[in-house]
């Protein structure tokens, strides 16, 4: 009855309340954290957009070209003989004229003495023929010699003539075989290595004759390169509208060598070959480029690029911040009402480190630059602007103004 009437009273039911309270206010608690929770929210993500940057700009094409010397000389024998002297260090720069080797000279120079004392005595032959053939007309106007005599001394005359003209000109062969024992540059450029040194024999029998050293000229210098029947269709069509020539006329044509990404070498389009070729389709072409740095060496591979196409207005973004979906290139703007959407363009060349994109933006397009791995389409973001501007490079394509300079 005691523990009957105790859970009946006021204070067992004071206890009880007092001991259940913390559960009850632990329970509450649970309730209501989720809740709180869920109606907090991460702010948007920061992003740093940028409108394209817009430029007049043109176009070029490049093409893979092989550089040649205007001209190349290889330096053979003419004339028997041994080699006396060279008179140059291998890989030397010449001028036209210089001495570069000598063979003996002395069997030529005995040889043109004795075709020219041969000379001599033709000569005297001759004055001696004409005297007598002189004294038999004088004489045959007076009919104090025959017909028959005076003929004869006309032949003898004439003999005596032709006797002079051959050894004249055994005597210039003697004369022309002792200048060919002094082996002279024929043009300005670089020497290779000697071939042949001092003491051997060498020979100047045609095609046998010994091969000393080439000679190459270096300034200027041939850039040759094969353009795709496409390109050429499409420069006759902008040729015929005059969006290529400079004010000489010329097409304007830049050189990069394999080391540089710089297009510092200037020159024109000297030379278009007359058909395609049908094995290839394409069609050969040449440029000409001053050398004076000797930086261009002949035989080596080159990067030559040309206008490709008249002034048209461009939009040009950082190369980062394109993308790609599979094989499509896409873009990431901000729309107005802060969400993100994407963009398929098309790209095109690299002008002042940024790239043309072609079509697929407008110039009033707040474009991503960066974050780009972590937006996606229908996104909420909070854009900071920030000004897209060019970069210093050297492979900047040709301005308006320095495309026709």
């Amino acid at each position: 009855m005691v523990v009957t009437d105790f859970f009946r009273s006021n204070t067992c039911k004071q206890v009880l309340a007092f001991a259940l309270l913390p559960l009850s206010l632990l329970a509450l608690a649970g309730c209501q954290q989720p809740s709180a929770q869920a109606n907090s929210k991460p702010p948007p993500m920061v992003v740093t957009v940028g409108q394209p940057l817009t430029k007049e700009i043109v176009d070029y094409d490049e093409f893979t070209a092989r550089l040649s010397a205007v001209d190349s000389v290889e330096i053979r024998a003419r004339v028997n003989g041994y080699l006396q002297k060279v008179n140059f260090k291998d890989g030397a720069e010449v001028k036209k004229g210089d001495l570069l080797f000598v063979i003996d000279p002395r069997p030529y120079q005995a040889e043109v003495d004795r075709t020219q004392a041969e000379l001599d005595r033709a000569k005297t032959q001759l004055d001696l023929m004409g005297n007598d053939y002189k004294r038999a007309q004088d004489l045959f106007k007076n009919k104090a010699i025959s017909a028959e005599e005076i003929d004869t001394r006309s032949k003898n005359f004439a003999a005596a003539d032709a006797a002079v003209k051959s050894a004249q000109a055994n005597f210039e062969t003697a004369q022309l075989n002792l200048a060919y024992t002094s082996i002279l540059a024929p043009i300005d450029g670089r020497l290779s290595r000697a071939m042949v040194t001092e003491g051997n024999l060498v020979t100047g029998d045609g095609k046998d004759s010994t091969m000393l050293t080439t000679l190459v000229s270096i300034d200027p210098v041939y850039a040759y390169a094969d353009v795709d029947e496409a390109t050429v269709l499409k420069y006759q069509e902008l040729d015929r509208q005059g969006l290529r020539k400079n004010n000489n006329g010329m097409i304007s044509a830049e050189l990069a060598l394999g080391n540089s990404d710089v297009f510092s070498h200037k020159g024109t389009i000297d030379f278009i070959d007359n058909q395609i070729e049908s094995t290839t389709g394409t069609l050969h072409v040449r440029a000409v480029f001053p050398n004076p740095d000797r930086s261009l060496i002949p035989g080596e591979f080159a990067r030559l690029r040309v206008i490709g196409s008249g002034h048209y207005t461009g939009l040009l973004i950082p190369d980062y911040a394109i993308g790609s979906d599979q094989e499509k290139k896409i873009v990431f703007v901000v729309a107005a009402d802060e969400t993100i959407q994407t963009r398929q363009v098309v790209p095109g060349q690299i002008v002042d480190g940024l790239r043309v994109i072609r079509s697929g933006l407008e110039a009033s397009d707040r474009v991503v630059l960066d974050h780009l791995q972590m937006v996606h389409s229908g996104m909420t973001v909070t854009p900071k602007e920030e000004s897209i501007k060019p970069q210093e490079t050297g492979s900047a394509a040709p301005t308006p103004e320095s495309a026709h300079s």
